[in-house]
């Protein structure tokens, strides 16, 4: 995947993400973090624990969210170089 390629796929699930945990459905913001973090690199994938507890999903949004955007951005500047 290139870089256009994966700024289009980002900024969707992005969009997306902001949508669903503007409306506090963590549920699935959850799991847009995990297709998010799927598109990248190994070196760079988040090892995300499983979301077994709806009740938890909105921790486990704050939690990962900001670490998911870094390791974005990192692969961005990685994609950049190539």
């Amino acid at each position: 995947m290139d870089l256009r390629e994966f700024d289009a796929v980002v900024e969707r699930m992005r969009l997306a993400f902001d949508y669903v945990d503007n409306l506090g459905q963590y549920v699935e913001a959850a799991k847009l973090l995990y297709q998010m973090n799927d598109l990248l690199p190994d070196d760079l994938s988040l090892s995300l624990e499983e979301l077994d507890d709806p009740e938890s999903a909105k921790s486990f949004v704050l939690k990962y969210h900001d670490e998911l955007k870094s390791a974005i951005v990192n692969y961005r500047q990685r994609l950049m170089m190539c």
